[in-house]
């Protein structure tokens, strides 16, 4: 072999090595990366989820604990939406719908829905939305406060047929310009509850989700 094709061939043992070497940290940096975007966004559901329900009320893991449901006219998707389920020492106490308000202003609004065993609303908070800014935005907590007043309602309060805004003769406020808005928020809601009301063993019951869901805002 002559020192030229030696050198050719040394060349080429180096350029491997820093192929296998890159490679290598690549595949390390990707999966370092990868755990911390999946923790990064197991926080910050915990951190929606418990907007809606206080840690306190729970023992289980709700983030694992999950179902997913397919219910289009009560839950607003022709997808399956995630359920979280909270336990107390095994004992069924809430779940928090992501459900969805199909007929936003400006398309889906998709939510955040805490309701205990009773029946009883414990919050409601907004996943993500395009409505109009400084009119139907307004139902997001860092616009006003309109959606935190569905905290301990029911469909006893008020009764089913006042579960409109009031521009429909219902008791919830609408906003300035914009009732379609609110309309929809309010409508989600309550065919949330009148689902979790019919349905409620059955949600408890189903097995967990093998995968935990997608987290983060859509």
């Amino acid at each position: 072999m002559s020192e030229l094709q030696k050198n050719m061939v040394r060349s080429a043992i180096v350029l491997m090595l820093f192929a296998i070497v890159g490679t290598a940290m690549v595949a390390f940096t990707y999966d370092a990366a990868r755990d911390r975007i999946a923790e990064n966004e197991r926080q910050s559901l915990l951190h929606s989820l418990h907007e809606v329900i206080s840690p306190d009320m729970y023992n289980n893991e709700i983030y694992t604990d999950t179902t997913r449901i397919l219910d289009p006219a009560l839950l607003g998707s022709d997808e399956p939406v995630t359920v979280y389920r909270a336990r107390k020492d095994n004992l069924p106490v809430a779940a928090v719908f992501a459900s969805i308000a199909p007929d936003g202003y400006n398309g889906t609004i998709k939510l955040l829905i805490g309701v205990d065993t009773h029946g009883t609303l414990l919050g409601v908070r907004v996943l993500s939305q395009r409505e109009t800014p400084g009119l139907g935005d307004a139902i997001e907590t860092d616009r006003s406060d309109w959606i935190l007043g569905f905290r301990g309602k029911s469909l006893q309060d008020p009764d089913y047929k006042h579960w409109k805004v009031k521009k429909d003769g219902g008791v919830f406020d609408q906003f300035t310009g914009a009732t379609i808005t609110p309309r929809a928020v309010v409508k989600a809601i309550r065919n949330t509850l009148v689902y979790f009301k019919d349905h409620q063993a059955r949600v408890f019951a189903e097995e967990p989700t093998k995968k935990p869901p997608e987290t983060g805002k859509p």
